[in-house]
């Protein structure tokens, strides 16, 4: 299987939108480790916000949504070389393998707390249990699993206006499937368990982009794909404004009117990630699939460069973490900080004081630094990944 899995072929516009999304995403991760407010306020906060801090972060909204989109379509390509039954296996065996990695290793890419006392479920753990939720649907019928993909990407919302039971194993299913924007758990003395990203809307995400997979087929015409595209981005981008207008459905923070025009289409801009609503994924997704319609075909010194990380998302994300992470450490450092202050009970992150930080033109010159120094290291695991054939590289 793993010869199929390397010989498979690549979709261009995909790898570009990917790499393009992974450079964004380090910015906001940038962010919450060098700047100044990342621990003590909201950057979407209308009240105390910037404009330019503002949009740092609501640009990588975009990140997300994006990321797991693709890994639903890359799994329907690769559907397209396995049978319902090899393919199964593999995404449950793979999204087993990223729970684990967001456990042991990106937990600690995230603290540099040896001891694991606080554990967070983020972007692997969403994309790991949808994909493990996918593997078990794939042997369905195409159509009946983008049926459920619509159904939840559609009536999730419908639990805003319900009462979510507070304690219990319903109401603790519901936090981690569903509901609530962080839930902590305590799992020891010592130890809390922080659930970030909620399964099922994210997995609605995935079958989405296992959908829209379709159109990459062989047998589909280019133009045929562009038009497709376009038409459900339109729809996306319809959608969300349409909704978004009534204020009615789609997202559980309603915009409002604020102190002028541009501060009220912040608010309109402003929709929930936390559990993603569908008018954040409709927002995002629209956009991008505009992306990969415009990036087919296209080929230059730009688009390359996205698509050396495109090619390699899950080293580009471990070890961006682990080098900014790094560089946080040394600039604790230089900034007079000291041994006795590397744990803040104000910060989850190690050598990351709540107090410690620079403005943003200076978080927008360490994520440049960030992407340049990933940029040789991705390409060169891009190269041994092509000409090496382990079976364990598919995981990586």
């Amino acid at each position: 299987m793993n010869a199929i899995i390397e010989t498979r072929k690549r979709i261009h516009s995909i790898d570009v939108l990917r790499g393009l999304v992974m450079v964004i995403m380090a910015l906001d991760h940038t962010r919450d480790f060098f700047h100044q407010t990342a621990m003590t306020a909201d950057p979407l906060d209308l009240s105390s916000t910037s404009v330019a801090l503002y949009f740092t972060r609501w640009i990588t909204h975009f990140c997300a949504p994006v990321f797991v989109f693709l890994s639903g379509t890359s799994a329907y390509l690769l559907g397209q070389k396995l049978n319902k039954k090899q393919l199964s296996l593999f995404l449950i065996k793979r999204g087993a393998w990223l729970v684990i990695a967001e456990v042991l290793v990106m937990s600690f890419a995230f603290t540099f707390n040896p001891f694991y006392n606080i554990i967070f479920l983020q972007v692997f753990w969403a994309i790991g249990c949808s994909m493990i939720l996918l593997g078990l649907l794939v042997r369905l019928h195409f159509t009946i699993v983008i049926s459920i993909g619509l159904l939840i990407f559609f009536g999730l919302n419908v639990l805003d206006r319900l009462t979510i039971p507070p304690t219990g194993l319903p109401g603790v299913l519901l936090d981690v499937f569903v509901t609530g924007s962080a839930s902590f758990y305590s799992i020891s003395d010592n130890h809390t368990l922080v659930v970030l990203y909620k399964i099922l809307p994210w997995t609605s995400v995935m079958i989405l982009g296992y959908g829209v997979g379709y159109f990459y087929k062989d047998s589909v015409l280019p133009t045929k794909r562009r038009k497709n595209l376009l038409m459900l981005a339109l729809s996306c981008i319809l959608l969300f404004i349409v909704l978004r207008f009534t204020n009615v459905y789609g997202d559980p923070a309603p915009w409002t009117r604020q102190q002028n025009g541009f501060f009220t289409l912040l608010s309109f801009l402003n929709t929930t990630k936390y559990p993603p609503s569908l008018l954040f994924v409709s927002m995002t997704v629209g956009p991008a699939l505009i992306f990969l319609v415009l990036l087919e075909g296209i080929q230059g010194s730009i688009t390359s460069f996205f698509t050396v990380f495109g090619r390699v998302p899950f080293f580009y994300f471990v070890v961006h973490f682990y080098l900014i992470h790094i560089l946080c450490v040394l600039a604790f450092y230089l900034s007079g900080y000291t041994n006795g202050q590397i744990s803040d009970p104000k910060s989850p992150f190690w050598f990351r004081p709540s107090t410690f930080g620079y403005n943003l033109l200076t978080v927008y010159g360490i994520w440049l630094l960030v992407v340049l120094l990933m940029y040789p290291l991705c390409k060169r695991y891009g190269r041994y990944k092509h000409s090496h054939k382990q079976w364990w590289l598919s995981y990586l």
